[in-house]
C-alpha cells in the first residue's frame, strides 16, 4: 500500500524556478458570492448588484467585483504556495485582465520565479511567484505576483512540516 499525501505549503528548498502549480479545486462564483462579498466588503457599487445599471454598462451585465477574484485566486494557491510560509511580504503587481462574470468557473496556477535564502537568517528564504486565474474558457482574468517568505525544511515547525 501507497500512501499519498498532499502538503499544505512547502519548504524553500522545495521551490524549484520554473515549476508551475496547478491549483486544484476550481470554483464557480455565483452571483450569491458576489452579492456577499461586495456587501462584507462595503463595496456597493451598481455595477456588481444591480441587474439594470449593469445592462447598460460596457460589459452589458453584471461584473465580478476584482477582489474577491483575487482572493479566490489568492486563496487557491495556498496549499501549493504558502500554507506553512511565515508570511507574505508583498503583491508586487496585481492585475484584472478580462472580467469575470456571475457563473463564471475560475481555476489558477502558479509559477516560481525566483528562490532566495535568507541573507541574514539562515532559517528561510523568500520565493517569488506569479499566480494567473483563468476562467473557464481560458481567458486570463487575474494576475499577480507576490513574494513569500519561507521555512527551510530543517527549521520548519512539526505543524508545518510537508
Amino acid at each position: 500500500m501507497t500512501v499519498h499525501e498532499r502538503p499544505f505549503g512547502r519548504a524553500l528548498e522545495d521551490f524549484v524556478v520554473g515549476d508551475v502549480y496547478r491549483h486544484w479545486p476550481g470554483k464557480t462564483i455565483t452571483e450569491a458570492d458576489d452579492h456577499l462579498f461586495c456587501m462584507i466588503t462595503m463595496n456597493h457599487h451598481p455595477l456588481h448588484t444591480n441587474d439594470w445599471f449593469a445592462s447598460q454598462s460596457v460589459q452589458g451585465r453584471n461584473v465580478v467585483v476584482g477582489n474577491l477574484v483575487y482572493s479566490l485566486v489568492l486563496g487557491m494557491s495556498v496549499p501549493d504556495v504558502s500554507g506553512a510560509a511565515i508570511a507574505n511580504l508583498e503583491v508586487e503587481t496585481l492585475q484584472h485582465k478580462f472580467p469575470t462574470f456571475h457563473g463564471d468557473t475560475i481555476h489558477a496556477e502558479t509559477r516560481v520565479l525566483d528562490v532566495q535564502e535568507s541573507k541574514s537568517k539562515n532559517d528561510r528564504g523568500v520565493v517569488l511567484v506569479e499566480t494567473k486565474g483563468f476562467n473557464q474558457d481560458g481567458k486570463e482574468v487575474c494576475y499577480f505576483r507576490r513574494r513569500v517568505m519561507v521555512w527551510k525544511r530543517s527549521a520548519m515547525p512539526n505543524r508545518a512540516r510537508p
